[in-house]
C-alpha cells in the first residue's frame, strides 16, 4: 500500500478579478517509511496539496488517499493517523509548553507518558522551558514544540509545511538530524520547503512551481539528469557581467547564483567567452566547471517547461 496517492488533483482560488489555479493536475505517489520532500518556492501550491491530503480543504478534482483512505470519504480516519505541522506557528501561545503538549495528547486520547518515547529526544530540549507560554519561545523552540504536539499521538504520517522557513540554520539541521531518526522508527514524512539545500536530505522528491510538477526522482537521479556543463563566472563588476553574460550568442542559460553567475554554454566555448568579456572590460575575470545541484537542475526545468505540463510516470 502507498502512503499517499495523488490523482490528477486540481485546486483553483477565486477573486473578483480572475481565477488562479494553484495546483494544477498534480499526480505523486510516497511510499511508506520515506522522507518525501515537495520543493519549491512560494505559491508553488505546496500548502494546498498539504491541506487537501490532512483533509483541510478539498480539491475541485481528482482524487487523494492516505494510507488507502479517502481524502473525503474517510477524512476521519486520516485525521486519527496523521500528525501536521502547518507552516505558520498555530499552537495556543497563551498555554505553556507542558500545557499545549498535554492538550493535544488529550484531543487524541492519549497522555505524554504514553508515547513519550516518541518525543523525548525532541521534549529533552524543551524542558528547562516547559513552564513557559509558547509565545514567549525562540523560533527553533517554537518548531520543536510544534513538532511534539504533531507526534504525541503516535502518527502513521507525518506532514511538516515548511517547518524550517526563518529558522536559524543550526535550528534547521537540528530539525533535519530529528527527522532521519523519525524515519527510524517507520514513520513516513512529508515535508514542503523553498530551500533546495535541504532537498538532498530526503529520500526522493517533487520539483513544483506554479501548481505543477516538473520532476519527481532521488535528488542524485535529478543532478545527474543535468546533461550539460555548468560553470561559475566571477568578476568585479557582477552586475555588468550578468548582462553580459545573457548577451553572448552562445550562452543557453545564466543565472545569478549567491557569489557567482553560474551558466551553460552551448558548446565549449569556454574561450570565446573569456575573449568576448575582455573585450568588454571585465577585470579578475574567473571562470570554472562546476558540479550543479537541485536549484541548477529547477532553474534548468522552468526554463526547459514555462508552462510545464504533467508527464507521464511521475
Amino acid at each position: 500500500m502507498k502512503a499517499v496517492e495523488l490523482k490528477n488533483i486540481i485546486k483553483t482560488y477565486s477573486t473578483k478579478k480572475e481565477t488562479i489555479t494553484a495546483v494544477d493536475d498534480v499526480s505523486f505517489s510516497v511510499e511508506e517509511g520515506e522522507i518525501f520532500g515537495l520543493i519549491g518556492p512560494d505559491g508553488a501550491g505546496k500548502t494546498s496539496i498539504f491541506r487537501i491530503l490532512t483533509t483541510l480543504l478539498l480539491a475541485d478534482k481528482g482524487n487523494a488517499k492516505v494510507l488507502g483512505n479517502d481524502v473525503v470519504k474517510e477524512w476521519k480516519t486520516i485525521r486519527d493517523i496523521i500528525g501536521y505541522m502547518p507552516g505558520r506557528f498555530s499552537l495556543y501561545q497563551d498555554l505553556t509548553v507542558e500545557e499545549n503538549l498535554d492538550f493535544f495528547a488529550t484531543i487524541f486520547n492519549t497522555t505524554v507518558q504514553e508515547n513519550y518515547d516518541l518525543v523525548a529526544d525532541i521534549y529533552k530540549q524543551l524542558e528547562p522551558f516547559k513552564t513557559r507560554r509558547a509565545g514567549k519561545l525562540s523560533g527553533g523552540m517554537k518548531q520543536k514544540l510544534a513538532l511534539s504536539c504533531a507526534l504525541i499521538h503516535k502518527p502513521k504520517i507525518l506532514f511538516l509545511d515548511e517547518p524550517t522557513t526563518g529558522v536559524d540554520p543550526v535550528s534547521r539541521k537540528e530539525f533535519w538530524e530529528m527527522l532521519k531518526r523519525l524515519k527510524k522508527q517507520g514513520i513516513t514524512i512529508l515535508v514542503s520547503t523553498p530551500y533546495m539545500d535541504e532537498a538532498k536530505l530526503c529520500d526522493r522528491i517533487a520539483l513544483i512551481q506554479k501548481g505543477k510538477i516538473l520532476s519527481i526522482n532521488t535528488p542524485v537521479e535529478i543532478v545527474k539528469q543535468f546533461g550539460q556543463n555548468l560553470y561559475a563566472a566571477h568578476s568585479e563588476n557582477m552586475f555588468k557581467l550578468l548582462n553580459d553574460l545573457r548577451a553572448f550568442p552562445k550562452t543557453k542559460s545564466c543565472f545569478a547564483f549567491g557569489e557567482n553567475h553560474h551558466l551553460t554554454l552551448d558548446g565549449e566555448n569556454i574561450e570565446e567567452l573569456k575573449n568576448y568579456l575582455a573585450e568588454r572590460g571585465h577585470k579578475q575575470l574567473t571562470i570554472r566547471e562546476i558540479k550543479p545541484e537541485i536549484e541548477d537542475c529547477f532553474m534548468q526545468l522552468m526554463k526547459a517547461h514555462p508552462n510545464p505540463s504533467q508527464r507521464e510516470g511521475l
